[in-house]
């Protein structure tokens, strides 16, 4: 069953520890991204921990395969159960961080590689990439069969490519998916985008949701909506 991740976009641990009291009863998994890490650091990683709860480190690793092998070993001091890199920093960056990972013999953090970002449509992709053979989906798939070669456990990809991901790469290879919207909600600058019924019929081994969650004047009644819409 498709498993909801909540991305925890707060601005402060202090935010964050009144989000997570109010929602840990009905949560296993949080998502920490870019913005929190940097005002918190380490902080927000062991608030959530300590709470019992899963942690999915939304940092996206893209650099030289040397650099992303530190950032993968400190993740695994951090105790991060999940963590990302970048596709396009290619083959060798997304292998080092997994043979970083392998070589410390403590428990192995799903690694998935970020293929194409769901805030981009095809015109962006084009604007990125000029006039490239490949369309935006098959760019996504071939970024996920070269994050499965580097030995990576999945992808974060949007809901258009679930299947085509899992038909390709195989069940279970590991498909993140964002963009994730119930029928009716605002996408904001989400442009590939699905209901959470829709991505989990897709094949959705995880879907993952943050603003209307955390700016719900109830976020536990938001996360039933969620977990009702999975169940169908």
């Amino acid at each position: 069953m498709t498993e909801l991740i909540v991305a925890a976009n707060v601005a402060s641990i202090e935010e964050l520890k009144v989000f997570v009291n109010k929602t840990s009863s009905h949560l296993d998994f949080y998502k920490i991204d870019s913005g929190l890490f940097t005002k918190t650091g380490p902080d927000a990683v062991k608030l959530i921990k300590d709470s019992g709860k899963k942690i999915f480190l939304d940092l996206k690793f893209h650099d030289i395969p040397s650099t992303v092998a530190r950032a993968a070993a400190n993740c695994i001091f951090l105790g991060v159960d999940m963590f990302n890199v970048h596709a396009m920093g290619g083959f060798e960056m997304m292998e080092a961080a997994v043979k970083e990972t392998w070589s410390m013999h403590s428990g192995i953090p799903i690694i998935l590689g970020v293929t194409v970002l769901t805030s981009i449509d095809e015109a962006a992709f084009r604007d990125l990439f000029g006039s490239p053979s490949n369309n935006l989906n098959q760019h996504v798939l071939l970024l996920a069969q070269l994050a499965k070669s580097a030995g990576l456990s999945g992808v974060v990809a949007s809901p258009n490519e679930i299947k085509p991901i899992k038909e390709r790469c195989g069940k279970d290879f590991v498909v993140v998916t964002p963009g994730i919207r119930l029928p009716g909600e605002d996408k904001k600058d989400q442009m590939r985008t699905d209901t959470p019924k829709g991505a989990s019929l897709s094949g959705a081994d995880f879907i993952v949701v943050g603003r209307p969650i955390v700016e719900a004047r109830d976020p536990v009644a938001v996360i039933e909506e969620y977990r009702k819409e999975l169940s169908q």
